[in-house]
């Protein structure tokens, strides 16, 4: 596992839910807004749709400090009812920014040969 694949998943967080409802059921709560609105912030943007399987949106935090995330939800049907899983990752590009760079040149001690 490379490093970035680890600092990718430390920004995630998975959940998955086992429900009694229909897949059908679950997917119009996800994807009509009148639905949707009274469990998700107002700021809310579709990005990519699977009908009846998965849905991607993009969400903004309401408060300070208005980080940028990304929420899908993935629908698979089971027995008698609906596996749920929902992947949020944090993308605000604030969150990626280096560090700054050291003010000295950062270059390594040398000694002097007497």
């Amino acid at each position: 596992m490379s490093e970035s694949d680890t600092q990718d998943r430390t920004k995630q967080l998975v959940f998955a839910y086992q429900l009694d409802a229909p897949p059908e059921k679950v997917w119009r709560a996800l994807s009509i807004p009148a639905f949707r609105e009274r469990w998700l912030p107002a700021q809310v943007e579709a990005l990519s749709t699977v009908p009846g399987q998965e849905v991607r949106y993009r969400l903004t935090e309401e408060e300070p400090p208005f980080l940028e995330s990304i929420v899908t939800f993935e629908l698979a049907p089971n027995e008698g009812g609906t596996e749920l899983r929902i992947i949020h990752r944090l993308t605000d590009a604030r969150l990626s920014e280096q560090p700054p760079a050291p003010a000295n040149s950062n270059q390594p001690l040398m000694l002097r040969a007497a």
